[in-house]
């Protein structure tokens, strides 16, 4: 396996930049996703690291050697397809083994024993004389990361291959895809709009937006901080929760911020985890399960914000519910809760938002929090 360097890369087609100088580094070994909305450019990045589009300006590096002008064929990069493109005509085992039959340069006996080692690994020992029609979808998926796997490749690159599976076997494809890995020890790179599947296979995620990474991390720094609120509500499911707020005077190390949109609640926080100066407009982010049902309970830290909302309706997943309720400004928040509460829409919901949780973003939509 190898590493992969991406150095200021830059997609243009015509005058028009789709990818605005992207830097990244990728370990040998690392498990990467790309994930972000459509058209964000995270399948044009991958398409431009596996050769199917040139790059306008910058460096790709592979195992540390300049892949700008070398042919697809020659990166040491596999590449799997949303769809499946098997040959309909031929059978599993076929189709696994037809890239290293075009290149006439493997045996037949080192391409029948490739096949055998990808279909154990892929639990398609019993399918191999099977033409695509007569299989699943996932199997149909299987084949085609097959295909892949008996290249050896330096670089595997998965664009969006478990997008055209129903939900069950989707999550089942995300155990197999992680199995895989462990068990190849391979440089991936996986692109997905998904944040589940996200936050489930990678080791590390690199968010697009617009063309530009927006922050890379594990996929748990990313959840607890976010670098801006892109990041923040593109990450998490249900997603972020946001206030926008006023921030007033500060006082023994702390600076209160009014939650206008929530009967101007006050958040109290400390100075020394947040940039915030009075006077300034910014947006709270809070996350639906860390907003605190307290009904009937009194208050136990007076710098948490307290305010109620209007239940409009419950989505019950049964260890939780989450409600839908109205703040202020008329936007929806979220909050989820002990799947036990009963609340009927147009009651009153009692929250509870402590400071610890809470998330704080500029009028740019840039964390303010301090750098550790």
């Amino acid at each position: 396996m190898a590493s992969l360097s991406l150095v200021g890369v830059v997609k243009k087609f015509g005058e028009t930049a789709v990818i605005h100088g992207a830097n990244l580094e990728v370990a040998d070994g690392e498990f990467v996703v790309f994930v972000g909305p459509s058209g964000c450019g995270k399948s044009t990045l991958l398409r431009m690291i596996a050769g199917l589009e040139e790059i306008s300006a910058g460096e790709l590096r592979i195992g540390g050697k300049r892949m700008n002008e070398v042919g697809p064929g020659d990166r040491g990069a596999a590449m799997v397809f949303q769809s499946y493109a098997l040959y309909p005509h031929m059978t599993a085992r076929e189709n696994i083994g037809f890239g290293l039959r075009m290149t006439g340069r493997v045996p037949k006996e080192e391409i029948a024993r490739r096949v055998a080692d990808a279909a154990a690994a892929l639990h398609l020992e019993g399918l191999l004389d099977r033409k695509p029609r007569e299989m699943s979808g996932g199997q149909r998926q299987r084949v085609a990361i097959g295909r892949a796997i008996v290249r050896e490749p330096d670089v595997f690159l998965l664009d969006e291959p478990l997008s055209n599976l129903d939900a069950e076997l989707r999550a089942q494809m995300r155990i197999e895809i992680r199995r895989l890995h462990r068990r190849l020890d391979a440089t991936m790179i996986h692109v997905t709009h998904d944040q589940v599947e996200a936050m489930t296979l990678a080791d590390r995620i690199v968010v697009l937006n617009a063309g530009r990474i927006e922050q890379a991390g594990a996929p748990m720094e990313l959840y607890r901080r976010p670098r801006n609120i892109f990041v923040a509500g593109f990450i998490g499911s249900p997603k972020m929760n946001f206030f926008p707020a006023r921030a007033e005077s500060a006082r023994d190390g702390r600076i209160l911020l009014r939650l206008t949109s929530a009967q101007n609640a006050a958040l109290r926080l400390p100075l020394d985890d947040w940039r915030i100066e009075a006077g300034e407009e910014l947006t709270v982010g809070a996350r639906p399960d860390i907003l605190e049902d307290v009904r009937g309970e009194s208050a136990d830290d007076e710098n948490a914000a307290r305010f109620q909302l209007e239940v409009e309706a419950a989505e019950r997943l049964g260890g939780a519910t989450c409600h839908y309720c109205r703040a202020d400004d008329g936007k929806t928040i979220l909050a989820e809760v002990s799947g036990d509460a009963e609340i009927k829409p147009g009651e009153k919901l009692p929250l509870c938002l402590p400071p610890f949780a809470a998330h704080v973003f500029d009028a740019n939509g840039n964390s303010r929090r301090r750098e550790e």
